[in-house]
């Protein structure tokens, strides 16, 4: 039997029970997505509330997150307006997370200079008591955009008061140009001397006022090492006292001697008055030596104060 194309199709058996069964297979695909989406998105989790307070709403969406240390914690369910005119947002705060609220936490809603804005918790004792469901909080608002209106006007006093600073005539090119005169002065021929004085004349003075007293001061030294070497040398006035004194000293021994002689022979003269003639002998030969002992130490007195250039006024008294 040979087929023939132009022949109908036969009827597909059941076709409207296979369609409902198909639709209904969809609807419950579709019914279990969306049931599976919202119980990844906490739908069917426990929640409490939580009311944060702001003067305005900008930048807030719904669904947007409440995050603690960079983790999500909680979600914007709806923004509304209170009667006193400020802005209320309500989050959901699911229960395992709502230990990190504490009565002592703070919220902020901070925007970025990029548009974004975010609200966040922080909670630094976490021993505190927990933050009951329904709580209302003032939330801290961060807006760096509010600066930036601030800061433009800062820089534009920078650029103004810079420009002021390097017009031509201001204060400080003058003091540029000071600075660089001083700097020609100090790589000049008188250096810092003809930037202390001024003009070049009264630096060349004192240059050569210095030079002459380095040459005073040499002089000096020159003349005090010759006096040295006068007073302290080897043949100076020092040792050549020294040895006047100690001729002195021999001479004044001497004298010391005779002295004593002139004394006994005064004692046997008192003891031996009968003996007149042999003591007038005796005291003719001591006066004879006495006065040479005198001659003596006048000579050597005399040589002493020629020497001695420290004492002129010596006074030699004898007994």
């Amino acid at each position: 039997m040979a087929n023939n194309p132009s022949a109908p199709m036969p009827p597909v058996a059941h076709l409207e029970f296979k369609v409902a069964a198909l639709l209904l297979l969809m609807l419950l695909l579709v019914g279990g997505s969306v049931v599976y989406v919202m119980y990844a998105r906490g739908v069917f989790e426990p929640t409490q509330q939580l009311v944060l307070v702001a003067d305005d709403s900008e930048g807030v969406k719904v669904g947007m997150d409440l995050t603690f240390s960079g983790f999500p914690i909680g979600r914007v369910r709806r923004i509304e307006l209170d009667p006193d005119g400020n802005a209320r947002i309500v989050v959901d705060v699911p229960q395992k997370d709502a230990h990190w609220l504490r009565e002592s936490s703070v919220f902020t809603l901070e925007r970025g200079l990029l548009g974004t804005t975010s609200i966040r918790v922080f909670s630094g004792i976490l021993s505190d008591p927990p933050l009951p469901d329904g709580a209302v909080r003032k939330v801290l608002v961060g807006d760096a955009t509010a600066e930036i209106p601030h800061l433009v006007s800062a820089a534009r006093d920078l650029v103004q008061n810079v420009t002021a600073l390097t017009a031509p005539g201001s204060p400080l090119s003058a003091s540029v140009a000071n600075l660089q005169v001083m700097t020609e002065k100090l790589n000049g021929q008188q250096g810092a001397l003809g930037v202390l004085f001024g003009n070049d004349k009264d630096a060349r003075k004192l240059v050569a006022a210095l030079d002459r007293t380095n040459a005073l001061l040499a002089r000096i030294d020159s003349i005090a090492a010759h006096a040295d070497a006068q007073a302290f040398g080897d043949d100076g006035a020092l040792n050549r006292s020294r040895a006047a004194i100690a001729q002195l000293d021999a001479a004044l021994g001497d004298a010391r001697e005779t002295l004593k002689k002139v004394d006994a022979v005064l004692q046997q003269a008192q003891a031996v008055a009968s003996n007149v003639r042999v003591a007038t002998t005796d005291l003719g030969a001591l006066r004879a030596e006495v006065e040479v002992s005198l001659r003596k130490v006048e000579y050597l007195v005399d040589e002493v104060n020629r020497k001695w250039p420290f004492a002129r006024d010596t006074e030699l008294k004898l007994p």
